[in-house]
């Protein structure tokens, strides 16, 4: 059940109170008694994770994985040789006899 905040618009009573989400808004105040309660807008309360952690990683589906490994092989770099610039491997030379 969520906590709202409430404000009178007639004595500035604030306050907060813990109703349930299906109960309606209170439109008298506690304090003057007068009909001129309302509820205000808040930030809401965060999202709070408990356990060791979850990541969006953790429920990726098996196509997912296997699309993003096969993007992962395609943006590889080819290897080259790197004393000829070369996409081909070095060729191995037989030593002279």
């Amino acid at each position: 059940m969520p906590t709202y905040d409430y404000v009178c618009d007639s004595c500035d009573y604030r306050f907060e109170l813990f109703q349930s989400i299906t109960e309606s808004a209170k439109r008298k105040c506690p304090k003057c008694k007068k009909s001129r309660l309302r509820r205000l807008i808040g930030t809401g309360a965060g999202i709070l994770f408990k356990g060791s952690g979850f990541y969006v990683t953790d429920y990726r589906s098996e196509s997912y994985k296997k699309a993003a490994e096969a993007d992962k092989k395609a943006a590889a770099p080819p290897a080259t040789d790197k004393s000829t610039g070369s996409d081909k491997p070095a060729k191995k030379s037989k030593p002279h006899e």
